[in-house]
């Protein structure tokens, strides 16, 4: 574990903010547009970032924290 980032967790979160994204036929570019948040990097793991993005992102694809956590963690 690099400077303490668990890559393993980053990697769970990441494909989990995809696959809802994709679910909901959202591009990254509209993704970006519509909340300012680069999703692409947070999606290739390439960023750490703050639970009040994960909550605006959450928001954004209207799930819940708890139910974005219930599935696959």
């Amino acid at each position: 574990m690099k400077q303490g980032v668990d890559i393993e967790l980053l990697n769970k979160i990441a494909l989990r903010i995809k696959t809802l994204r994709e679910e909901k036929n959202i591009t990254q570019e509209i993704f970006y547009n519509d909340t300012g948040i680069n999703i692409g990097r947070i999606e290739r793991s390439k960023r750490n970032f703050s639970m009040s993005t994960l909550k605006r992102i959450c928001d954004y694809l209207e799930i819940t924290l708890k139910d974005f956590f219930s599935e696959g963690f």
